[in-house]
């Protein structure tokens, strides 16, 4: 039975499935109890669906903790956590629910675990609101991997809304701790590349008009740089069902990577798709932040755990990013401080997260 008891109010802030993960790992490396209400009370149709449960069913096997409240539609859980160890473990949504999703809450546990795991999660690989499995791999990888965390993503099969069936393998060591990371120069940026996909039925010409039409709307804004958009047809034994989306990634001088994304919904113009994806990475870009808006709350968990203080160059501060905030100050010992950037290269929408981290040590190890 897990000392500490912690309670947190789902309804509050951003008041999604976004509390539940970050409440969730925080309470399972601490080995404390959580108790959650008013679960996703923001959301159009409250209480846990199928990937959220999953979610947290992987979590209280991992600390062969204990799981009140766990059915689809409750609004309550309470968790109760043991010892994280390592070991084989999967978690399948049984729907298009994102695996990614399953990895954020699933992820930072596992590191404090007394021996390496392998998470076998499965799902939707690009999914409505979530990362795509390719943001994952490009961006959130290489920006987690500089607290010292080292992972490996192997993506055995692509799966879309609404039949899911992709599925993802996650193997990780444990760490005896975080170490604090400092991004404030994010300098200027060098490179613009990315993918248009179809998959399943669907035509590779959409996959071509994505590219198309995303190159053009980026070159209005940046006209020097080389811009390389391949447009692609998922093999059909890497793929399950019919799907189509575009990621584009942008990386700086000094290593910071940004990306944006946009899936193909039935009656949108593949044009339109390649646009949003392109002007969400332009917003990225404008800000002079070293992260972009998807990896901005993703990094509070990892910046809350480090043995030291973290300094992160952001844009304007999402509330998911608010919401991650509050939680961790909630659950740890943490301190977070956020400022405006002041300096030659920053603009009315750069901030510095700052965070003391608690210095959690990893006891297995």
């Amino acid at each position: 039975m897990a000392a500490t008891t912690f309670e947190m109010d789902g309804s509050i802030m951003e008041g999604g499935g976004q509390i539940l993960r970050v409440s969730a790992a925080l309470s399972c490396i601490q080995g404390a109890s959580i108790k959650i209400n008013n679960v996703r009370a923001g959301r159009s149709t409250p209480g846990l669906r199928p990937q959220h449960l999953s979610g947290l069913e992987l979590v209280r096997d991992l600390c062969a903790g204990q799981l009140e409240g766990g059915e689809v539609g409750s609004t309550e859980v309470t968790l109760t956590t043991g010892k994280i160890k390592g070991g084989d473990y999967t978690a399948d949504t049984k729907t298009a629910g994102s695996v990614v999703l399953l990895m954020q809450v699933s992820l930072p546990c596992v590191l404090f675990a007394d021996s390496p795991s392998v998470l076998c999660l499965k799902g939707g690989t690009n999914a409505e609101m979530a990362p795509q499995i390719d943001y994952t791999l490009t961006v959130f990888k290489p920006m987690v991997e500089r607290f010292g965390v080292h992972f490996d993503c192997d993506l055995k099969m692509r799966g879309y809304y609404p039949k899911g069936g992709g599925e993802i393998i996650v193997k990780t060591n444990p760490v005896k701790q975080l170490t604090p990371v400092t991004l404030t120069e994010r300098g200027t940026i060098t490179k613009i590349y990315g993918r248009a996909f179809v998959a399943g039925v669907l035509p590779h010409k959409l996959a071509k008009d994505m590219s198309a039409a995303a190159v053009r709307y980026i070159r209005k804004e940046i006209k020097d740089l080389y811009i390389n958009i391949q447009a692609v047809r998922e093999k059909k034994d890497e793929s399950f069902g019919n799907g189509n989306g575009i990621i584009l990634i942008a990386e700086s001088s000094t290593g910071c990577v940004f990306a944006a994304s946009a899936l193909g919904k039935k009656g949108v113009y593949a044009d339109k798709v390649g646009c949003e994806a392109a002007e969400m990475l332009l917003r990225n870009t404008r800000h002079n932040g070293c992260v972009d808006e998807y990896m901005q709350d993703q990094m509070i968990i990892f910046m809350a755990l480090a043995n030291g203080t973290s300094r992160i160059r952001t844009g304007p501060l999402t509330l998911h990013t608010q919401t991650a905030i509050h939680i961790a100050e909630q659950l740890t010992k943490a301190k977070f401080t956020v400022t405006k950037a002041e300096d030659q290269d920053s603009n009315e929408d750069t901030h510095i997260i700052e965070c003391q981290g608690t210095g959690m040590t990893n006891a297995s190890l």
